[in-house]
């Protein structure tokens, strides 16, 4: 069955949520602020002097650097004389430390698995996974081959395979105890009923219509029910952008904003960047849950909630992006990279009621 009214998963089954997740009014309200204040910040500069230094004084490395686009952090490519290539992420902002030692510790803790691909950590020399020094801190990772999958044709059976990788991830990632899986992420479900306050950004419209929609469902239906489905650590962005498709397999890379949360949100997520087609139900996401149903089975409140889950994530995309490209209109483009894709989605997913969903996210799971 790819549909159980149990949990599902093996080895690394991941507990349910407690009621307990939903914090006092005033610690929610400091959540979503310092989550807000981490993206309305500029991205953090380090100079490519700097990062040399680090590199050689941290790894014994040196190597032609080059800094790519980022929304955060600093993130340079290495390209070292033997051929190698590696991704070096800094940050002179405080609040990256936290941010550095989950995405190492994550990427650490899924070192070896089966069923997909992962970048891994290099150790700096005194053997730790991150660094500190003269207020900068960072990682040093390895980096990955592959073609991002937005660039590559869709067929059903990538499609089930970006799944079944997907699930073998989170399945990776479960009964985890992660440092700092519970700083503030602004994607974070926690922080979707506070996301309303950034609507003004939006232009006014359908799309505009559909997000409030959405998110009043989320908030009224979804956010209710959360605490009943499996929670754990997950990758929390798994979007095609972080996905790629290469020789060795589907690899997932960026884990900046990993955090402990609904399993099922990884699947949200996923999907939600695949609703393309009207005429299909799920908009051509079926194959995707399809291949992480096989995996990873859906637990009944799982299929319940996922099209509930897929709107408010398509939504918190359309709020978060228009709000940031206002902030930093020289990299809107950059930053508003995914919300065609979401205004999309969210407009064929939106004449479906709360039955068609389920019936919709179960006739999916069966195909596995």
């Amino acid at each position: 069955m790819s549909v159980d009214d149990g949990l599902a998963g093996d080895a690394g089954r991941p507990i349910r949520a407690s009621r307990a997740w939903e914090p006092a009014p005033a610690a929610q309200d400091a959540y979503f602020r310092a989550a807000a204040a981490v993206l309305a910040a500029p991205p953090s500069v380090v100079a490519d002097g700097v990062l040399a230094d680090l590199l050689a004084r941290h790894y014994g490395l040196s190597g032609a650097i080059t800094t790519l686009s980022s929304e955060v952090e600093c993130t340079a490519e290495v390209a070292l004389p033997d051929g190698r290539r590696l991704i070096l992420k800094t940050s002179r902002r405080p609040e990256a430390v936290e941010s550095f030692r989950f995405q190492s510790a994550a990427i650490a803790a899924v070192a070896g698995a089966a069923g997909f691909v992962a970048p891994l950590v290099l150790p700096t020399g005194g053997g730790a996974l991150m660094f500190a020094q003269d207020g900068v801190c960072g990682y040093l990772q390895t980096r990955l081959e592959g073609t991002p999958m937005h660039r590559v044709a869709r067929s059903p059976d990538l499609l089930r395979d970006v799944g079944c990788a997907l699930a073998r991830l989170d399945l990776a990632l479960s009964r985890r105890e992660l440092p700092a899986m519970h700083r503030p992420v602004l994607w974070h479900v926690r922080c979707w009923p506070r996301l309303m306050e950034l609507q003004r950004y939006l232009p006014s419209g359908p799309v505009a219509e559909a997000v409030a929609r959405a998110m009043r469902d989320y908030e009224g239906e979804i956010a209710p029910a959360i605490g009943s489905v499996p929670w754990q650590i997950a990758h929390n962005d798994p979007s095609p952008f972080n996905t790629l498709v290469g020789e060795a397999g589907i690899a997932f890379i960026d884990f900046g904003d990993g955090c402990w949360g609904p399993r099922i949100q990884d699947l949200a997520i996923a999907a939600s960047h695949l609703v393309s087609d009207p005429s299909l139900p799920l908009g051509g996401a079926e194959h995707l849950i399809a291949g992480y149903a096989a995996a990873l089975p859906l637990c009944a409140d799982e299929a319940r909630l996922l099209v509930g889950l897929m709107r408010a994530r398509q939504s918190a995309l359309i709020l978060i992006n228009y709000w940031r490209a206002h902030l930093f209109p020289g990299n809107a483009d950059y930053i508003k990279k995914n919300v065609a894709r979401a205004e999309q989605g969210l407009t064929i997913l939106a004449p479906l009621d709360p039955a068609s969903e389920r019936d919709a996210v179960i006739e999916a799971a069966a195909m596995s």
